[in-house]
């Protein structure tokens, strides 16, 4: 679950820099200040375009398979399930006003033994 934690992370920064690279009128790699250009403004952009959408769907099925994995237990139930032990050991607080006994009796209010 690290490992899809990490790649999703790195698939985040990926898209970000192909979001970033690109020019909102079309030009992205293909304007800049190489004379000759390995893409035309066209052939940039549909590169950038589908890269884009590639790098979407590859967020949509990471997040969606670290969800799955993380409800279903996977690797980190080792972790969950000592958590959960101690959380079990741990005497449960009995709820204000329940009519179980208090163990130990309340405390009475001294008396006023100032003189007047």
């Amino acid at each position: 679950m690290l490992f899809l934690i990490i790649l999703l992370i790195i698939v985040c920064i990926a898209l970000a820099l192909f979001v970033l690279i690109q020019n909102p009128k079309g030009g992205g790699l293909a304007t800049g200040g190489s004379g000759s250009n390995m893409f035309g403004v066209q052939r940039t952009g549909d590169v950038l375009e589908k890269g884009t959408w590639v790098l979407l769907a590859l967020i949509v099925v990471l997040t969606l398979s670290i969800t799955t994995i993380a409800k279903t237990g996977g690797t980190a139930a080792a972790v969950d399930s000592k958590i959960q032990e101690h959380l079990d050991k741990m005497p449960t607080p009995s709820p204000i006003g329940s009519s179980a006994p208090a163990t130990t009796a309340p405390a009475t209010a001294p008396a006023d033994t100032a003189k007047k």
